[in-house]
């Protein structure tokens, strides 16, 4: 069970913009653990901008899923997990998230044209990332299992359901102003190299 990344995005407007977020990539190679971040980024702004307030969805994409919570506030906050994290327990870390990121700023912090990436720190982020890697570590879930009765969460098969009717992932790599030339590199030779591998 591994945590990937946690943060906070206003999604009141497109593109999303990570206000703040910690991520734990180690367990990738250190040779690919940049192109597989800006992949994350680039998901997890997707999965932000396509949750509604008040919504909670979790996205499976190969190995991973996209635990994101909406709120009234213009924010989305998001958990990239592997597939075997417990969802409620992400779900319930979304809910602390989120709540200790909303009482240290009120929605006219993070609004304006001026706002960029990481503009609005939670430091607990780097001790949360690392305590919750053991899902055990989370305190009572009756409070999330209260919410969780009265709001369903929408399980997306692929990130390909989140994304709006006739957009395909390619098209999205390739517009994205979030990705560098050698990350779209990387992911145009992966898919070339797994197109290969089908047998019919």
């Amino acid at each position: 069970m591994k945590i990937f990344y946690m943060g906070v995005l206003r999604n009141d407007s497109k593109p999303a913009v990570e206000l703040c977020g910690e991520s734990d990539l180690s367990s990738f190679s250190r040779f690919t653990r940049d192109n597989y971040s800006e992949f994350m980024m680039l998901f997890c702004k997707t999965v932000a901008e396509r949750t509604q307030p008040g919504q909670r969805q979790d996205v499976e994409e190969k190995s991973y899923t996209f635990h994101a919570y909406g709120r009234t506030e213009g924010v989305a906050g998001v958990i990239i997990t592997d597939g075997e994290y417990p969802g409620l327990v992400a779900h319930q870390l979304l809910s602390k998230i989120v709540d200790e990121f909303l009482a240290k700023y009120p929605r006219t912090s993070f609004t304006g044209a001026s706002i960029r990436d990481k503009s609005c720190p939670l430091p607990q982020l780097k001790e949360y990332i690392t305590k919750y890697q053991d899902p055990t570590q989370a305190d009572s879930i009756m409070k999330i299992q209260k919410e969780l009765d009265e709001t369903k969460i929408v399980l997306h098969k692929t990130i390909e359901s989140v994304l709006q009717r006739g957009e395909a992932l390619d098209s999205l790599v390739a517009k994205s102003d979030g990705l560098s030339a050698q990350s779209k590199m990387f992911y145009s030779q992966a898919k070339k190299q797994n197109s290969c591998c089908i047998v019919m």
